[in-house]
């Protein structure tokens, strides 16, 4: 197996190019703020941007708990990777984390001005300190359950293909750390349960929403919903597309994951 590395400063575009860097030096995994990424897939590990400081974001990138170092180690194995590309700001935490991590010695340091101009990198810089945002080489649904609440939205790229037409080629997920110096938010159960009642009397065969019960989790949302509806409707077919549309605009809205949706028919109204 092969280890290489890209290194650049913190807020230069690391992450947003490391997919297009790792393909062209050979690499199949991606070591980046304590995920193992191979293509589109997050194979081990937990986002070192969900720690609540700067320092422990950085003790979590650096894999300093053998547990956490065990389960990436074990994932590279276990995926037969043959080269693994190590993200980090300087020479000397790229080896540390290599180091970590039982990998071999690092073979090929590439850095980010060998892909980025100035000014791209500068861009980048600027998103970081003005917005506070992160950019995570994988798609949204497959960081969406461990960054619920987080501003998190997909990034696509596309290519042009001849009439107009577009395909992603790549698709990748930003998010706003919990240490981000803009601050903490939080998202009231209130928003949740207006959003959610607002969406289920757009349809008109829910004749009253009586209550919505929220639960929060670590991954998400949990919603129980208890309406009134029409006679003579299709029950079970409202109740589905009632789920659909609360949890779509609870995600659209406000990035909580809505784990589960649950309707509960109270009543049937004759009117």
């Amino acid at each position: 197996m092969r280890t290489i590395a890209f290194v650049g400063p913190s807020g230069t575009g690391k992450s947003h190019r490391s997919n297009a860097v790792a393909s062209r030096f050979g690499a199949d995994g991606i070591i980046d703020d304590g995920l193992l990424v191979s293509g589109t897939r997050i194979l081990a590990g937990t986002s070192a941007k969900r720690e609540k400081t700067r320092v422990a974001s950085v003790k979590h990138a650096l894999f300093l708990k053998k547990e956490q170092a065990d389960e990436v180690r074990d994932a590279i194995k276990k995926n037969n990777l043959q080269c693994v590309m190590v993200l980090g700001t300087s020479d000397g935490m790229v080896e540390k984390i290599a180091g970590n991590l039982g990998l071999p010695p690092i073979e090929k340091i590439i850095r980010i001005e060998d892909v980025a101009t100035q000014e791209e990198m500068q861009l980048a810089h600027d998103m970081r300190i003005h917005e506070g945002k992160h950019v995570i080489p994988v798609p949204t649904f497959e960081i969406k359950q461990d960054f619920s609440g987080y501003f998190l939205h997909p990034l696509h790229f596309l290519k042009d293909l001849p009439r107009d037409k577009k395909v992603v080629t790549d698709v990748k997920s930003i998010v706003r750390p919990t240490f981000s110096y803009l601050g903490n938010y939080e998202i009231s159960d209130n928003v949740l349960i207006a959003i959610s009642t607002y969406e289920a009397q757009k349809f008109p065969d829910i004749t009253k929403v009586h209550s919505v019960y929220v639960r929060k989790t670590n991954h998400g949302a949990h919603l129980d919903i208890t309406v009134s509806v029409k006679y003579g409707c299709d029950i079970q077919a409202v109740c589905h597309k009632v789920q659909s549309a609360v949890a779509y605009s609870v995600e659209e809205y406000t990035s909580v994951n809505a784990r589960r949706v649950h309707l509960y028919v109270k009543g049937i109204d004759r009117k």
